[in-house]
């Protein structure tokens, strides 16, 4: 994952386009949830992914982490069902910004890695 993360961050801002046209395309309805600029937020998002992947290493602090988003999330208006959707963007967008490299290896681990990282947010939004 690190090193396919790598590839696609030089076309960071790039990907998070990809990533949020995906995202409004698969569910129009979640664009309500985005009200700043989505410029930023695809940096934000960027940097979120960069700092899950670079820290997959060290779960034991990750898991707080993501569990804090999982929480802050729900204040926004993020549903469960909301997740599915994050992660078919997401799985869209690395396969574009990855061409060839974009092997069934590769989306399944990140699929694996996503569906771990969702489901702690959840848990953490639900309880």
């Amino acid at each position: 994952m690190q090193s396919t993360f790598a590839q696609v961050e030089p076309i960071a801002d790039q990907a998070a386009e990809l990533f949020y046209t995906r995202l409004f395309k698969l569910d129009p309805s979640v664009r309500a949830l985005f009200t700043s600029d989505m410029s930023e937020q695809g940096r934000k998002l960027m940097k979120t992914l960069k700092i899950a992947v670079s820290s997959l290493n060290q779960i034991e602090q990750l898991v707080p982490v993501v569990e804090k988003l999982g929480r802050d999330h729900v204040a926004y208006g993020v549903k469960d069902e909301h997740y599915d959707t994050v992660g078919a963007a997401l799985l869209w967008t690395l396969q574009q910004g990855l061409g060839d490299a974009y092997t069934a290896e590769v989306e399944d681990a990140w699929s694996a890695v996503y569906e771990t990282l969702a489901a702690t947010m959840k848990h953490a939004a639900n309880s």
